[in-house]
Protein backbone atom coordinates (compact mmCIF):
# COMPACT_ATOMS: atom_id res chain seq x y z
CA UNK A 1 0.00 0.00 0.00
CA UNK A 2 1.60 3.23 -1.16
CA UNK A 3 1.11 6.78 0.08
CA UNK A 4 0.75 9.73 -2.30
CA UNK A 5 3.47 12.37 -2.14
CA UNK A 6 3.50 15.46 -4.37
CA UNK A 7 6.26 15.53 -6.95
CA UNK A 8 5.79 19.25 -7.78
CA UNK A 9 5.97 22.06 -5.22
CA UNK A 10 3.16 24.29 -6.54
CA UNK A 11 3.48 26.73 -3.64
CA UNK A 12 7.05 27.51 -4.65
CA UNK A 13 5.91 28.13 -8.23
CA UNK A 14 3.29 30.56 -6.98
CA UNK A 15 6.01 32.56 -5.21
CA UNK A 16 8.10 33.13 -8.32
CA UNK A 17 7.99 36.43 -10.19
CA UNK A 18 5.76 36.84 -13.17
CA UNK A 19 7.65 35.89 -16.28
CA UNK A 20 9.91 33.44 -14.46
CA UNK A 21 10.02 30.25 -16.57
CA UNK A 22 9.83 28.16 -13.41
CA UNK A 23 6.45 29.65 -12.61
CA UNK A 24 4.90 27.79 -15.48
CA UNK A 25 3.06 24.55 -14.77
CA UNK A 26 3.96 21.96 -17.34
CA UNK A 27 1.68 19.24 -18.58
CA UNK A 28 4.30 16.65 -17.63
CA UNK A 29 4.18 17.87 -14.06
CA UNK A 30 0.41 17.53 -13.93
CA UNK A 31 0.64 14.11 -15.54
CA UNK A 32 3.24 12.98 -12.99
CA UNK A 33 0.99 14.09 -10.14
CA UNK A 34 -2.02 12.21 -11.52
CA UNK A 35 0.09 9.08 -12.05
CA UNK A 36 1.26 9.24 -8.42
CA UNK A 37 -2.28 9.81 -7.18
CA UNK A 38 -3.55 6.89 -9.30
CA UNK A 39 -0.88 4.56 -7.95
CA UNK A 40 -1.65 5.50 -4.36
CA UNK A 41 -5.42 5.12 -4.82
CA UNK A 42 -5.10 1.77 -6.55
CA UNK A 43 -3.02 0.41 -3.69
CA UNK A 44 -5.77 1.10 -1.17
CA UNK A 45 -8.48 -1.42 -0.18
CA UNK A 46 -12.06 -0.88 -1.25
CA UNK A 47 -14.66 -0.03 1.38
CA UNK A 48 -16.98 -2.70 -0.01
CA UNK A 49 -15.58 -6.22 0.36
CA UNK A 50 -11.88 -5.35 0.63
CA UNK A 51 -9.15 -7.95 0.27
CA UNK A 52 -6.22 -7.23 2.55
CA UNK A 53 -2.64 -8.33 2.01
CA UNK A 54 0.41 -8.24 4.23
CA UNK A 55 -0.29 -7.83 7.96
CA UNK A 56 -3.16 -5.36 8.38
CA UNK A 57 -3.99 -4.11 11.89
CA UNK A 58 -7.06 -2.71 13.57
CA UNK A 59 -7.95 -1.26 16.98
CA UNK A 60 -8.46 -4.00 19.59
CA UNK A 61 -11.96 -4.07 21.04
CA UNK A 62 -12.47 -4.12 24.79
CA UNK A 63 -12.97 -7.51 26.44
CA UNK A 64 -16.61 -8.55 26.27
CA UNK A 65 -17.45 -6.35 23.28
CA UNK A 66 -20.32 -7.76 21.25
CA UNK A 67 -20.82 -5.74 18.08
CA UNK A 68 -19.89 -5.64 14.40
CA UNK A 69 -16.47 -4.21 15.30
CA UNK A 70 -13.56 -6.15 13.80
CA UNK A 71 -12.18 -8.77 16.21
CA UNK A 72 -8.39 -8.68 16.17
CA UNK A 73 -6.17 -11.63 17.06
CA UNK A 74 -5.43 -9.86 20.35
CA UNK A 75 -9.16 -9.72 21.13
CA UNK A 76 -9.65 -13.41 20.28
CA UNK A 77 -6.65 -14.46 22.36
CA UNK A 78 -7.91 -12.42 25.31
CA UNK A 79 -11.34 -14.06 25.01
CA UNK A 80 -9.80 -17.55 24.97
CA UNK A 81 -7.64 -16.81 27.99
CA UNK A 82 -10.74 -15.62 29.80
CA UNK A 83 -12.61 -18.78 28.82
CA UNK A 84 -9.79 -21.03 30.09
CA UNK A 85 -8.49 -19.54 33.36
CA UNK A 86 -5.91 -21.40 35.47
CA UNK A 87 -7.52 -24.60 36.72
CA UNK A 88 -9.64 -25.12 33.61
CA UNK A 89 -10.03 -28.57 32.06
CA UNK A 90 -9.63 -29.04 28.31
CA UNK A 91 -10.85 -32.22 26.62
CA UNK A 92 -10.40 -33.51 23.10
CA UNK A 93 -11.73 -36.74 21.63
CA UNK A 94 -9.24 -36.93 18.74
CA UNK A 95 -6.18 -34.69 19.11
CA UNK A 96 -3.49 -35.43 21.70
CA UNK A 97 -1.62 -32.14 21.17
CA UNK A 98 -0.96 -30.07 24.30
CA UNK A 99 -3.47 -27.17 24.46
CA UNK A 100 -0.58 -24.73 24.91
CA UNK A 101 0.19 -25.40 21.25
CA UNK A 102 -3.41 -25.46 20.09
CA UNK A 103 -4.57 -22.34 21.96
CA UNK A 104 -1.31 -20.44 22.09
CA UNK A 105 -1.19 -19.73 25.82
CA UNK A 106 -0.86 -21.25 29.27
CA UNK A 107 0.87 -24.22 30.82
CA UNK A 108 -1.14 -27.44 30.56
CA UNK A 109 -0.56 -30.88 32.09
CA UNK A 110 -2.25 -34.20 31.38
CA UNK A 111 -5.01 -34.71 33.91
CA UNK A 112 -7.28 -37.40 35.39
CA UNK A 113 -5.70 -40.49 33.84
CA UNK A 114 -8.14 -43.39 34.18
CA UNK A 115 -10.69 -41.31 36.13
CA UNK A 116 -13.97 -39.55 35.42
CA UNK A 117 -14.80 -36.08 36.83
CA UNK A 118 -17.49 -35.69 39.52
CA UNK A 119 -19.20 -32.45 40.54
CA UNK A 120 -18.28 -31.14 43.99
CA UNK A 121 -20.77 -31.90 46.75
CA UNK A 122 -20.13 -30.03 50.01
CA UNK A 123 -22.52 -32.36 51.85
CA UNK A 124 -20.68 -35.57 50.97
CA UNK A 125 -17.23 -36.22 52.47
CA UNK A 126 -16.28 -38.28 49.41
CA UNK A 127 -16.86 -35.36 47.01
CA UNK A 128 -16.37 -32.17 49.05
CA UNK A 129 -12.76 -31.35 48.04
CA UNK A 130 -11.55 -30.35 44.58
CA UNK A 131 -9.29 -33.01 42.99
CA UNK A 132 -10.14 -35.52 45.73
CA UNK A 133 -9.83 -39.05 44.36
CA UNK A 134 -11.32 -42.38 45.35
CA UNK A 135 -13.20 -45.44 44.21
CA UNK A 136 -12.09 -48.62 42.50
CA UNK A 137 -13.11 -50.41 39.34
CA UNK A 138 -12.81 -53.79 41.06
CA UNK A 139 -15.96 -55.00 42.80
CA UNK A 140 -15.27 -56.05 46.38
CA UNK A 141 -18.02 -57.18 48.74
CA UNK A 142 -17.69 -55.07 51.92
CA UNK A 143 -17.13 -56.97 55.17
CA UNK A 144 -20.50 -57.75 56.69
CA UNK A 145 -22.43 -60.45 58.55
CA UNK A 146 -25.85 -62.01 58.41
CA UNK A 147 -28.21 -62.82 61.24
CA UNK A 148 -30.36 -65.93 61.10
CA UNK A 149 -32.74 -67.31 63.71
CA UNK A 150 -34.65 -70.58 64.09
CA UNK A 151 -37.83 -70.87 66.17
CA UNK A 152 -38.96 -74.14 67.73
CA UNK A 153 -42.72 -74.63 67.52
CA UNK A 154 -42.83 -77.36 70.19
CA UNK A 155 -45.32 -76.11 72.77
CA UNK A 156 -44.64 -78.91 75.18
CA UNK A 157 -46.54 -82.16 75.57
CA UNK A 158 -47.46 -84.88 78.06
CA UNK A 159 -47.94 -88.64 77.96
CA UNK A 160 -50.76 -90.66 79.57
CA UNK A 161 -49.93 -94.04 81.10
CA UNK A 162 -51.63 -96.66 83.24
CA UNK A 163 -50.16 -97.72 86.55
CA UNK A 164 -51.22 -100.35 89.08
CA UNK A 165 -51.42 -100.23 92.84
CA UNK A 166 -52.42 -102.69 95.56
CA UNK A 167 -54.87 -102.38 98.38
CA UNK A 168 -56.01 -104.74 101.18
CA UNK A 169 -59.67 -105.59 101.43
CA UNK A 170 -60.91 -107.27 104.65
CA UNK A 171 -62.68 -110.59 103.98
CA UNK A 172 -63.30 -112.68 106.96
CA UNK A 173 -60.07 -113.40 108.70
CA UNK A 174 -57.99 -113.12 105.55
CA UNK A 175 -56.53 -109.95 104.04
CA UNK A 176 -56.35 -110.57 100.32
CA UNK A 177 -54.55 -108.12 97.99
CA UNK A 178 -56.47 -106.53 95.16
CA UNK A 179 -54.75 -104.78 92.24
CA UNK A 180 -56.12 -101.41 91.10
CA UNK A 181 -55.32 -99.88 87.69
CA UNK A 182 -55.44 -96.11 87.25
CA UNK A 183 -54.52 -93.70 84.49
CA UNK A 184 -52.00 -90.95 85.10
CA UNK A 185 -50.29 -88.17 83.13
CA UNK A 186 -46.63 -87.30 83.03
CA UNK A 187 -45.27 -83.85 83.59
CA UNK A 188 -45.08 -81.57 80.56
CA UNK A 189 -42.00 -82.20 78.45
CA UNK A 190 -40.33 -80.27 75.67
CA UNK A 191 -38.51 -81.50 72.60
CA UNK A 192 -34.98 -80.29 72.10
CA UNK A 193 -34.93 -79.30 68.41
CA UNK A 194 -31.78 -78.17 66.61
CA UNK A 195 -32.25 -76.52 63.21
CA UNK A 196 -29.39 -75.89 60.79
CA UNK A 197 -29.69 -72.56 58.97
CA UNK A 198 -27.73 -71.68 55.83
CA UNK A 199 -27.28 -68.08 54.63
CA UNK A 200 -26.47 -67.95 50.93
CA UNK A 201 -23.70 -65.69 49.66
CA UNK A 202 -24.70 -62.41 47.98
CA UNK A 203 -22.70 -59.99 45.84
CA UNK A 204 -19.59 -60.60 43.81
CA UNK A 205 -15.87 -59.90 44.00
CA UNK A 206 -14.26 -59.60 40.56
CA UNK A 207 -12.04 -57.35 38.46
CA UNK A 208 -13.75 -54.58 36.50
CA UNK A 209 -17.22 -55.14 37.93
CA UNK A 210 -17.67 -51.53 39.16
CA UNK A 211 -17.10 -49.83 35.78
CA UNK A 212 -19.79 -47.37 34.76
CA UNK A 213 -20.50 -46.61 31.09
CA UNK A 214 -17.62 -44.36 29.96
CA UNK A 215 -15.87 -42.79 26.97
CA UNK A 216 -12.13 -42.09 26.76
CA UNK A 217 -10.83 -38.61 25.82
CA UNK A 218 -7.62 -36.62 26.11
CA UNK A 219 -7.87 -34.40 29.19
CA UNK A 220 -5.62 -31.51 30.25
CA UNK A 221 -5.57 -29.06 33.16
CA UNK A 222 -4.21 -25.50 32.92
CA UNK A 223 -1.73 -24.87 35.76
CA UNK A 224 -0.32 -21.45 34.73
Amino acid sequence: MSTYSKATDFSTKDGLSTGDPGKLIKGSEIDAEFVAVEAAVNSKADLNGPTFTGTPSAPTASTGTSSTQIATTAFVQSALIGAYPVGSIYMNAAVATNPATLLGFGTWVAFGAGKVPVGIDATDSDFNTVEETGGTKDAIVPQHNHTASSVSTDLGHTHTYTRSSTTTIASGNALPLNYLYTSDTTNTGYANITTNTTVNNAGESATGKNLQPYIVVYMWKRTA
